[in-house]
């Protein structure tokens, strides 16, 4: 395994904001280093410069070996509708291309089976079997298996698969690929307990260069044994797991805080001393004009931005307008997406104020009921309709509403017509501050979509929420801050997650399980098939 990535003097900028100055670092085959850092550090558009998607603004990295690069966004493979899940797959070994070099090969060889056609098909078969063709389907889904997706998903399009599955498409492709360098972002988004768990045997038993962005602190600790952390454009090494680096991450800043009060302290004494001096003697003045430089000088190198990575948000959801007794109604709802049928026959009633939580594996259809109820699907059968004086509000896991190409304010814009001052005060709730209102909602971070998303909700004055994994991609004092707010909104909300922490918070008091849409009253027994549901 020759795996290595190298990165020296390296500037990466986002919206003219530099968030990333003058790093130098290596991750060789055997290292498994996680990069961690706030939501809006940088630590997404890192991994694109590293893997050639974006330019750097000064520097240079270099990757020898092959790379596999799983990005936050499945989005893009809802544009290979041509394809299978699995030709999907066997892309990443190249074998989906050898095997239609070989197919094409043996029908020459058929049409005419001359010397040169059989050399061409020999050739064609040999580097066909040279890439483990003939057992690469029976590979493919056992790996599919151990990242939780049913093997026959692998047979139908792309284009039909919920954005989870198409995540774990999009994983497992990259995982079968054989690469020496792994860049991961956000891995164990949409996997359930036993994925996770299998994705971390994995990780731990790879044997080239891993450069990982997660959340999930129980797969950083299984999982590596460096950590690189981001903020302010600077970027700091620890070695150890995460919760080695949580104990030297606090330890240091500890020192910088004392170090910064000791700084402060001795700035303020030499400007009250040159004060002192300033309107007396002429000698006292030159000292005084002294004394101002040293302390000039030792501002300008202050230790600054102490314990900025550990900010916490405070979010508030305003209380909705009031609607009638009956929020939404659905009856007998079914999907399909021209096979067989996802789910059929859903019927339910929602009360406001009441909280539901959609269960069901990957594949169930929970995505594909929301989106109907949403009014973004029509159902293949059945009907539903919003009570009186209903709003309802659609948090999309992929992020489908917000566009590259357009600011960060306009897409506030779109949500409501409160003023700029205001907007931008719900921007900053969501710690969306300063020039961020301005940059282009295309470069944002996942975590960093989700809160502008959010804030949208939160701008549109609903009463009815419709939340697809709202707490995917934020980092845990985010997650805590808008589980805390959404707890305490009093309106009505249907809700899929995996996240057993998120859930237990919001406490619903109804479970729909799919794709059989059979009900149940909340007992917190379930809490653990959060997340494997």
């Amino acid at each position: 395994m020759v795996g290595v990535l190298e990165v020296k003097d390296l500037t990466v900028e986002v919206g003219g904001r530099a968030t990333l100055s003058g790093a130098s670092f290596q991750v060789r085959a055997g290292d498994k280093v996680g990069l961690v850092g706030r939501n809006g550090a940088g630590k997404t558009s890192l991994l694109r410069v590293l893997a050639g998607d974006a330019p750097p603004a000064g520097g240079r990295s270099t990757i020898r070996g092959r790379l596999g690069f799983l990005t936050q966004d499945p989005r893009a493979l809802r544009q290979l509708t041509d394809l299978t899940a699995m030709e999907h797959v066997l892309s990443g070994r190249g074998l989906d291309e050898a095997a239609r070099r070989m197919e094409g090969a043996r029908r020459a060889m058929e049409a005419e089976p001359s010397d040169t056609n059989i050399g061409c098909f020999s050739k064609a078969e040999e580097r066909f079997a040279g890439l483990d063709g003939y057992a690469a389907e029976s590979e493919v889904r056992q790996l599919v298996a151990g990242l939780g997706l049913d093997s026959d998903r692998l047979d139908g399009p792309l284009g039909v698969l919920s954005g989870g599955e198409r995540r774990r498409v999009e994983l497992a492709r990259i995982l079968f690929g054989g690469t020496d360098v792994l860049m991961l972002d956000e891995p164990t988004n949409h996997l359930d307990g036993d994925a996770k768990t299998w994705l971390m045997g994995f990780l731990r038993d790879f044997r080239g260069a891993l450069l990982v962005v997660s959340h999930d602190l129980d797969l950083l600790d299984e999982a590596i044994t460096r950590v690189l952390h981001l903020d302010d454009g600077e970027m700091v090494e620890y070695k150890g797991t995460y919760s080695q680096y949580r104990k030297s991450r606090a330890a240091d800043e500890e020192r910088r805080r004392r170090l910064a009060d000791r700084q402060h302290s001795e700035i303020k004494r030499l400007s009250d001393l040159a004060d002192s001096m300033r309107h007396q003697t002429a000698k006292r003045a030159r000292v005084a004009r002294s004394l101002d430089r040293r302390a000039e000088r030792l501002a300008s190198g202050a230790v600054t931005g102490v314990g900025r990575g550990e900010r916490k948000y405070k979010v508030r959801f305003p209380d909705p307008p009031r609607a009638g007794r009956v929020v939404l109604e659905a009856e007998g709802l079914g999907q399909s997406y021209g096979g067989p049928m996802i789910f059929d026959d859903v019927t339910f009633a929602l009360e406001r104020g009441e909280r539901v939580l959609v269960m069901g594996l990957n594949g169930a259809g929970k995505t594909s009921l929301l989106r109907i109820l949403a009014g973004r699907s029509d159902p293949k059968n059945g009907s539903w309709r919003l009570g009186l004086g209903v709003v309802a509000g659609y948090y999309a896991q992929e992020h489908e509403g917000i566009r590259a190409g357009k600011g960060v304010l306009a897409h506030m814009r779109e949500a409501s017509d409160a003023p700029e001052p205001e907007l931008r005060a719900l921007l900053g709730m969501f710690g969306l501050v300063g020039d961020v209102a301005f940059q282009d909602a295309g470069t944002l971070s996942g975590g960093e979509k989700t809160k502008l998303a959010l804030a949208q909700l939160v701008a549109g004055r609903h009463n009815l929420l419709l939340l697809d994994e709202p707490t995917n991609n934020l980092d845990p004092p985010s997650r805590d801050a808008i589980g805390s707010a959404l707890s305490a909104w009093p309106g009505a909300m249907i809700v899929v997650s995996h996240d057993a922490a998120f859930v237990s918070e919001l406490a619903p008091g109804r479970v729909i399980t799919m794709p059989e849409g059979v009900e149940d009253r909340w007992s917190d027994d379930l809490i653990e098939l959060v997340a494997l549901a």
